[in-house]
């Protein structure tokens, strides 16, 4: 049988899992691909750096355009990440002379999955990207085959292994975000520059690309993206006492007339909800369709084996002749603005420091009688120095008013910092 034979840019940890994995289930990947698989030409930043893994038998090339131009490879792996540069250009040149590219990059297929469609299209060629989301989680492959019949309401889960360590962790032991931050990037589960995981961004690209898959590609400058930052310790107890668990959620739902309502922020989700239990490194991707109903998938989403499987998984289906246009059909629609979510109704968690005097608690719900906010519990634990924490759950109310009662409620001399304000999100 003629080998399938595979250019490779990028030898981290995912590229040199790729080739490892390929080495060790050589006969197994044979039997389900048709064809054994091999990588013959290969290129990264430094090319005498040892990486466990013999390399001699493959041709180098200097950069990664090159590799992608090699006339011998019928597929061109990149694995070298960012939405620009190198790996942009290796993509793009690849599938402009019709190679079929498989990719892990995220941001690239989040910010210029429009464009790449086209070229793929044109060149009657295809781009395959299962390990961009949730890393050896069959998230792509959930919503855009096995969901491909459904009418889906909406998409989503948590997706960044990062900060769900992180959160984690500050619940089991009860330190603050910058503590366990430390001790995440220590372990190696967090980067030396943490903030495209930390704030959100990471979890936004994949975000983008289920939502492509599901409902409409998005305007990915148009999506709200917070991060876990302003997380405490203190909040992730309230969530206990409320039996809510506190997590970082990227979620797009279908709206009224074909508009996507899409986000990424930290969230309460109740204890008793499936996600509420993936905890650590582990990612979760939910959908909820007219047909299939709620389901919920869970995995490592990141790290070398997860993340090679995930990519060898799309090499074995294009070997079987796959080819699944980028968002399911060989259009590429415009891309659409996220909804804004001042008109979203739901029920609010507000952790408010004040201190500790009497009158405080009537100043707060006379700003939020003000601004059209019921609240629906109060909960309050001390703090050093004559403080307290006040927990506020609301009843359902827009996010515009929350937002503007959040910010009058800073506004008051016996508040102490800015308010913390979480959806409640059920899943419902």
């Amino acid at each position: 049988m003629k080998p399938l034979k595979i250019g490779l840019a990028g030898l981290g940890t995912v590229g040199v899992g790729v080739i490892r994995l390929l080495r060790e289930n050589a006969d197994a990947i044979t039997a389900r691909a048709g064809r054994p698989i091999e990588v013959v030409t290969i290129t990264a930043r430094d090319r005498n750096r040892d990486r466990g893994v013999d390399l001699s038998a493959m041709r180098w090339h200097d950069n990664a355009v090159s590799v992608a131009n090699d006339p011998d490879i019928d597929i061109a792996v990149e694995l070298i990440g960012g939405s620009e540069g190198s790996a942009r250009d290796m993509v793009e040149a690849a599938l402009s002379r019709g190679t079929p590219v498989v990719t892990a990059n995220k941001a690239l297929v989040a910010i210029h999955g429009n464009a790449l469609n086209s070229i793929a299209v044109e060149n009657n060629t295809v781009l395959m990207f299962e390990a961009a989301v949730a890393g050896g989680v069959p998230a792509i492959k959930l919503v855009r085959e096995g969901l491909a019949a459904d009418h889906l309401q909406s998409v989503g889960g948590i997706l960044n292994g990062t900060c769900n360590y992180i959160l984690t962790e500050m619940r089991a032991t009860g330190r603050d975000f910058s503590d366990v931050l430390s001790e995440a990037q220590q372990k190696g589960y967090a980067e030396a520059e943490p903030s495209t995981d930390v704030d959100g961004w990471d979890t936004a690209h994949k975000l983008a690309i289920l939502a492509g898959l599901a409902f409409s590609p998005l305007s990915f400058d148009t999506m709200p993206v917070h991060g876990i930052r302003d997380v405490t310790a203190i909040d992730l107890k309230f969530a206990d006492e409320l039996r809510y668990r506190i997590k970082l959620l990227g979620l797009a739902r279908r709206g009224k007339n074909g508009e996507v309502e899409a986000w990424v922020r930290p969230c309460m989700v109740p204890a008793s909800a499936p996600i509420a239990v993936v905890d650590g490194v582990f990612n979760a991707v939910t959908t909820q369709g007219d047909f299939s109903g709620p389901m919920t998938i869970s995995g490592r989403g990141a790290g070398e084996g997860p993340t090679a499987s995930a990519v060898v998984a799309d090499l074995i289906d294009l070997a079987r002749g796959a080819s699944l246009p980028l968002w399911g059909t060989d259009t590429s629609p415009a891309p659409k603005s996220c909804v804004s979510l001042d008109t979203i109704e739901s029920a609010f968690y507000l952790r408010v420091n004040v201190d500790d005097r009497s009158g405080v608690m009537a100043e707060l719900t006379s700003v939020l009688r003000d601004h059209d906010v019921s609240v629906h519990f109060v909960s309050q634990h001390d703090a050093p120095e004559n403080k307290a924490y006040l927990a506020l759950v609301t009843h359902r109310v827009s996010e515009k008013s929350i937002r503007a009662a959040s910010a009058a409620l800073s506004e008051l001399t016996s508040v102490r910092g800015a308010p913390l304000v979480l959806k409640i999100e059920d899943f419902q």
